[in-house]
């Protein structure tokens, strides 16, 4: 019997797993954000001493790994499982930092949605006390996501304006089975939603309906409404697809527009930094959450926090097959305790 899930899709943790600390590496473009104080390391060369993007993206992750664990005063042996992905075909990125590390791993796939994927697995692992300590962990690279997905970079291509600009940056969180930091009570899990969008410039439309009803699973679910939260704040959706969720929510009888608001709006300055929609990427949410949300919880400037990352399902195949682009979103509630 499933006696620690509830309602539809959503696992409430009987012994919450702490977030002991985190960590986060981001880009140049990211470092000139308005987030940038709130960064482990802000890299000056995005190449980071590698000879590719590509190796670039895996040395990030590895490094925001490492950084996560010696903050927790541990080292690489300490660790049960390492768990997280990235954009790249056969998750490289992580693959390879895993291979350095050593580590064991659960590699996922969720596009940018894998983060909060990550962290909800995790908690499954600890609070069914298969684990004391996993490393969750995402990473995505603006370079190597354009040659992947869209086009070579060397051809200068016009960016549409409700395209997103996927952010350099690795992030990682160390959960632990108890500890005095922020906890994960709540995992709701996302479906896949598709509403029939093709338009590949234009991701937040496409992952908007999976992120309204992951955050109405996750309420209806729990029996909370979305003012029991101090903040909830999606992925990557960016400024139109957040105000595609805001109508969505409207419709299944949630107004959660104060108190909500996307990582890919508050990683760029969009006027400044010519981001068009906002940030993308498995490091979007991933960055956001293990910078400046995390500390927000630390000082209780956020005491109740519902972080929602958001992924679009398709790959360059799917789209030159002419097929639409899934959605899925999951959602984790991290909360300090003594609320």
């Amino acid at each position: 019997m499933a006696v620690k899930k509830i309602g539809r899709q959503t696992i409430k943790f009987s012994s919450p797993p702490s977030i002991l600390t985190t960590a986060s590496i981001v880009g140049p473009k990211e470092g000139q954000g308005p987030l940038a104080d709130y960064y482990d390391e802000v890299l000056e060369d995005d190449l980071f001493g590698e000879d590719s993007w590509e190796m670039a993206e895996s040395k990030l992750l590895k490094e925001a790994v490492t950084i996560a664990i010696s903050k927790g005063k541990l080292k690489i042996p300490d660790i049960d499982f390492m768990i997280g992905g990235d954009l790249l075909n056969q998750l490289i990125s992580t693959t390879f930092a895993a291979r350095d590390l050593e580590l064991p791993l659960y590699g996922l796939y969720g596009a940018c949605s894998t983060f909060t994927e990550a962290i909800s697995i995790g908690a499954v692992l600890l609070d069914g006390g298969f684990a004391d300590k996993v490393i969750a962990t995402t990473s995505s690279h603006f370079s190597t996501a354009e040659r992947q997905f869209r086009y070579p970079l060397e051809l200068g291509n016009q960016r549409s304006l409700t395209s997103q600009w996927t952010v350099t940056g690795s992030g990682a969180a160390l959960l632990t089975s108890s500890g005095n930091g922020p906890v994960v009570t709540y995992s709701t899990i996302g479906k896949v939603v598709d509403l029939g969008i093709t338009d590949v410039n234009n991701m937040g439309a496409a992952m908007a309906p999976a992120a309204a009803n992951t955050i109405a699973t996750h309420l209806t679910d729990t029996g909370r409404g979305p003012e029991d939260y101090d903040l909830i704040i999606t992925g990557d959706l960016g400024k139109y697809g957040r105000d595609i969720a805001v109508e969505l929510m409207k419709k299944e009888g949630f107004r959660i527009v104060k108190n909500f608001t996307d990582c890919g709006i508050e990683i760029f300055d969009d006027k400044k930094q010519d981001t068009h929609a906002g940030g993308s990427g498995c490091g979007c949410s991933a960055v956001v959450f293990c910078g400046f949300l995390y500390r927000q919880l630390i000082l209780k400037k956020i005491k109740k926090l519902l972080l929602v990352s958001t992924g679009a399902l398709f790959s360059p195949t799917s789209f030159q097959q002419g097929e639409s682009i899934p959605g899925i979103a999951h959602a984790i509630a991290v909360e300090m305790k003594g609320n």
